[in-house]
């Protein structure tokens, strides 16, 4: 069956389709921009690519994430390839990225920076973080991990399409790493969801794994705060993503820990997102 754009959009938006959705997608297949499908609208499409806009259509209007029917993501200026095994990027985590960034600016310079991402995904932090600090002399040294092979598999394919230099490691949060190896700046987005939390049906498609801990949400923080002591350069910061309502408890967490300066920082909606402290001990 062959269609035109107008039509392709409008069978899209019959289905439930946003008309953003039902553009970027089709978009997507085309290679194009929204404004060319807009001033070309009675451009006809072979009956081949209409088939497969259409099932991917049915793929979104299902509930499945935009992310996962086109393959990729944009993340703090990368476009990065994602896949049911790892979270979709949010805009909010890129908060963590620019903290991070701006503490590593802050750091003596003269060093190579070690900075690690505990629980990487697809790799959007790590990645995030390599490619801004790419061209800093002495280098930074960025290491990732994650208790997923799919995930890491994933991330991996991301440092490799776009040239970034990353070490990865495979394992549950600290097990991951040498006992030995300390990091100047230590950052993670963690699951932190309720097990109850009612909105996880709508999550359904993503890896449930990255998304829960335990009753409270925040069964994996507390592990991360309790291992980062022993991989942390005196001075170094751990800075933590977490829930809205979340950032009470996690000051709470690093400051019994023995972190120091305890901050907190806003998403782009002004919600409590990113939580972190300073390490002053051995």
């Amino acid at each position: 069956m062959s269609l035109s754009v107008a039509q392709a959009l409008a069978t899209a938006q019959a289905l439930g389709l946003g008309r953003l959705d039902a553009q970027l997608l089709l978009g997507h297949l085309m290679q194009c921009g929204r404004a060319w499908l807009v001033a070309h609208d009675d451009h006809g499409l072979p009956a081949v690519l209409a088939s497969r806009y259409l099932a991917d259509c049915q793929r979104r209007a299902s509930g499945e994430p935009l992310a996962y029917v086109t393959g990729e993501h944009e993340f703090h200026g990368l476009v990065l390839q994602v896949s049911p095994a790892v979270l979709v990027p949010r805009p909010d985590t890129e908060t963590l990225v620019d903290w991070a960034l701006e503490c590593c600016a802050a750091m003596p310079s003269g060093r190579p920076l070690d900075l690690l991402d505990l629980g990487t995904g697809s790799g959007a932090i790590a990645l995030s973080l390599a490619s801004a600090l790419r061209g800093r002399s002495p280098p930074a040294r960025v290491t990732a991990t994650d208790l997923s092979p799919e995930a890491l598999a994933q991330a991996q394919a991301n440092a490799l399409r776009l040239g970034l230099s990353v070490q990865f490691a495979l394992g549950a949060w600290w097990q991951a790493l040498s006992s030995q190896i300390r990091f100047d700046l230590i950052v993670a987005n963690p699951p932190y969801i309720r097990e109850s939390d009612t909105h996880l049906p709508a999550l359904r498609h993503e890896p449930i794994m990255a998304l829960t801990s335990g009753p409270d949400g925040l069964d994996a923080l507390r592990d991360i705060v309790a291992g980062a002591p022993r991989h942390l350069n005196a001075g170094g910061r751990l800075l933590l993503e977490h829930g809205w309502d979340q950032a009470n408890a996690v000051a709470r967490l690093l400051a019994a820990a023995g972190f120091v300066d305890v901050t907190t920082r806003l998403d782009i909606d002004g919600r409590t997102r990113c939580t972190g402290g300073h390490w002053g001990g051995d």
